[in-house]
């Protein structure tokens, strides 16, 4: 399977800079798993296609403010870090720019001294292991000094911080948002458990694995980056019970995604416990747990585009992203969204 069979036009105007007024008025393609009649509706209309023995799976990390700007010491010349998995207290993984011009050695600064950075070694992903040291508490002075790591292609500054979090964010540790879920408000996720639905809460941090290009033609050659997650006894039961009973699972997101399949037996059931996945999802794949997912549209080649192929179809993908694209859809992080069932 190419690279190139999951590439597709898009013009620049219609990648979203910023976020609706109201999170839950973004628009909403649905996508039937069987049929071909595509529909077109508001997110909060997502309730008309829920019922009560489903079981909605959200992702419940929160993004930290993980880019960080500095000076290097030799020469004091700028440099931007953007951290990705915590090692242990002080060591991070992290991508370094220019990374050409930070060796092994090399000293770093950021906000005026309040954080300093020592680059130990490379990583096989083209990044950096860094050792932060600092006084006091490394979470408060992220807060601090850090920025919220919007993807590249967003130019425009973001007003509120808050709009690059779901509603129900709570375990920090992202360097990236769980996209799907910042169409929920408050109001819609109550509408939608009073009508019986239930919500069951994973976590998984979001890093490198998720927003990694691919570089290689031939797709199975590309390797994902480990992202941690972790799944609560809670949790593991209510979703297993949705199997029992033959309700529908349906992943908020493909962090979503990766958790619950990352973490099922091939009798479908999720286990309980923490854990480190690195599962690729592309066309071919058999899903174990999820039966329909709510999504963003995504880039061309990605390997999130290639998850969405594999269960809906690549074909049918690719014809409903040329529908989106002709009827000025907004597309990425702060795009409408797409319901996969």
């Amino acid at each position: 399977m190419k690279l190139s069979d999951f590439d597709y036009y898009l013009p620049n105007e219609l990648i979203a800079q910023e976020p609706v007024s109201r999170r839950d008025t973004s628009r909403l393609m649905v996508l039937p798993l069987r049929g071909a009649r595509i529909e077109h509706r508001h997110f909060k209309d997502l309730i008309d296609y829920l019922k009560p023995d489903d079981t909605l799976v959200i992702n419940e990390t929160r993004v930290i403010p993980a880019r960080l700007f500095g000076i290097k010491e030799a020469t004091g010349a700028a440099i931007e870090v953007l951290i990705l998995k915590r090692l242990n207290l002080k060591r991070w993984e992290a991508l370094v720019r220019p990374g050409k011009k930070a060796p092994i050695g090399t000293k770093l600064f950021f906000g005026d001294g309040l954080l300093e950075g020592l680059i130990l070694s490379n990583t096989s992903f083209g990044g950096r292991v860094i050792e932060f040291s600092y006084q006091g508490s490394f979470e408060e002075i992220l807060e601090q000094i850090g920025v919220m790591p919007l993807p590249p292609y967003i130019k425009k500054p973001l007003i509120d911080q808050q709009r690059y979090q779901t509603i129900y964010a709570r375990q920090s540790g992202s360097a990236a948002a769980p996209t799907a879920g910042l169409h929920f408000s408050k109001e819609l996720l109550e509408q939608i458990t009073d009508t019986g639905v239930t919500l069951a809460r994973v976590l998984l941090h979001v890093g490198l694995g998720t927003f990694r290009p691919v570089q290689v033609e031939d797709i199975r050659e590309h390797h994902m980056h480990a992202e941690y997650y972790e799944i609560s006894d809670v949790a593991a039961a209510s979703i297993n019970e949705t199997k029992k009973r033959q309700g529908r699972l349906i992943a908020v997101g493909t962090t979503t995604t990766r958790c619950l399949e990352s973490a099922a037996g091939e009798d479908g059931l999720v286990r309980p416990g923490p854990g480190w996945t690195e599962i690729f999802i592309y066309p071919g794949y058999r899903f174990k747990v999820v039966e329909g997912l709510i999504t963003n549209f995504h880039l061309p080649k990605s390997t999130l585009l290639m998850m969405v192929s594999a269960l809906a179809g690549r074909d049918k993908i690719l014809a409903a992203y040329q529908e989106a694209v002709r009827l000025r859809y907004r597309f990425f992080s702060f795009g409408d969204a797409m319901l996969i069932i």
